[in-house]
């Protein structure tokens, strides 16, 4: 169990019809500090209302920090540019699981052991052939997760470390193979294994588009950006599907059914689509020169647009996992031969307008990480339905490190949030033949 680092920040008072009540003031390492309101219920008998917990801290956490004002995002402390810049994904990996950069000898030994837990069980194969041809991925993936605690009983006990560290690495490295493998399902091509002299992304990439007529090589820079946008995905503090991660572990769920609960959270538009929304956005755009019109008519209230991959619900700042990931998408469309693409022009001319007119400024519809990742993906070659289920494959060692902090933490409770009913007041049963 981990030991609490939240300390005393003084007391707030609360008043209820003429009764003050005392309410302890929390502080973590950085962020706002909190009135903790745990005893609020018992002592006042009221309880508090948040749609969205967007004011409510439902843990404390080590993982990842933001600063939505100031465009800060660190992974335990390290500045998501750095990383993105330096790291690769499999370190970043480490450091969320861990808390720390690896030495050299704890990457070798992490790298071997996630590189040999990367094949999946072969009767995962009929499984993926019960689907239609024409499932989409993330239905796929929902599936196969959860389906994984039929196939590895040996880490479904929540209450052994061993079992859940086992979990964890065999999560982290069957994820990619089997978001090949729902891909390659999706297309219909075979299934390619994986391979062990390989990194962690161009294994992926060679298990998504090598055929068994030709061999694969992988471009180094497209590897690159790839492993570039699962860094930047990896986690992202108390977002909808890493609360429903928590929310399912709270259970007492096994680690595979919690991150298959993550991967159906994800796949709501609202949350991991938002690449594909702003995709789909430029390529109705269609070239620079009608960009103009379409800004204006995003002003336009009546008109119902939207500037789709611009402004955060979190950043009310410039999200800085977008500057890492313009310079990937540029990276790629420069190694392809696609600088001229006229979705690259779209977005720039859109960027640059949205930068500099006073309507954007001010509601701060600043770029995202997803106004360039769908671009690059594209480029990639992957079709956009498959697009949610790399962020999947992205965020689930965030969902992990997230799932195992939960355990550890000796205040969890399973989640019942509360709620303000409006039905109608106790009324008394009315046989049927005496309705109205």
């Amino acid at each position: 169990m981990k030991e609490s680092k939240i300390k005393p920040a003084g007391q707030a008072s609360l008043g209820i019809e003429g009764k003050n009540f005392d309410l302890p003031m929390l502080a973590g390492s950085q962020g706002p500090n909190a009135v903790d309101i745990r005893k609020l219920y018992d002592q006042a008998d009221v309880i508090t209302y948040d749609p969205g917990f967007t004011s409510t801290a439902s843990t404390e956490s080590n993982i990842t920090f933001i600063d939505g004002d100031k465009g800060v995002l660190q992974y335990r402390g390290y500045p998501i540019d750095q990383l993105a810049e330096h790291s690769s994904f499999l370190e970043t990996c480490y450091l969320l699981l861990y808390g720390d950069l690896p030495t050299a000898s704890q990457m070798e030994k992490f790298t071997y052991t996630i590189t040999r837990h990367t094949m999946v069980h072969e009767q995962l194969a009929s499984f993926f052939r019960g689907f239609r041809r024409d499932a989409h991925p993330m239905a796929i993936m929902c599936g196969v997760v959860g389906a994984l605690s039929a196939f590895y009983h040996d880490s479904t006990d929540i209450n052994d470390p061993k079992q859940r560290e086992i979990a964890s690495h065999r999560l982290v490295a069957k994820m990619p193979t089997i978001a090949a493998m729902a891909y390659k399902y999706h297309v219909g091509q075979p299934f390619v294994y994986p391979r062990n002299e390989l990194g962690y992304t161009d294994n992926f990439l060679r298990m998504c588009f090598s055929v068994p007529a030709e061999d694969y090589k992988v471009n180094k820079v497209l590897s690159k950006a790839l492993d570039t946008i699962f860094i930047l995905h990896a986690d992202h503090e108390q977002n909808a599907s890493t609360s429903t991660v928590r929310l399912a572990g709270s259970s007492g769920a096994n680690p595979f059914a919690c991150i298959a609960a993550g991967i159906a959270c994800l796949w709501g538009p609202a949350h991991g689509g938002a690449n594909e929304a702003a995709l789909k956005m430029l390529m109705e755009i269609g070239t620079v020169d009608k960009v103009p019109e379409y800004v204006k008519r995003v002003k336009d209230k009546s008109s119902g647009l939207r500037l789709m991959g611009f402004g955060h619900r979190v950043y009310k700042n410039y999200d800085p996992r977008a500057k890492a990931m313009q310079i990937q998408a540029h990276a790629v469309l420069d190694e392809l031969g696609l600088h001229d693409d006229p979705l690259l022009k779209v977005a720039i001319e859109l960027e640059r307008i949205a930068l500099q007119d006073d309507y954007f400024i001010e509601k701060k519809l600043y770029p995202n990480i997803d106004f360039y990742s769908g671009i690059t993906l594209k480029a990639l070659g992957f079709p956009t339905s498959m697009f949610t289920a790399l962020f999947a494959l992205a965020r689930t060692v965030g969902w992990i490190a997230q799932w195992k902090e939960m355990l550890e933490d000796p205040h969890q409770k399973i989640g019942r949030p509360r709620q303000i009913y409006t039905g109608p007041t106790e009324r008394a049963y009315v046989p049927m033949s005496q309705r109205k």
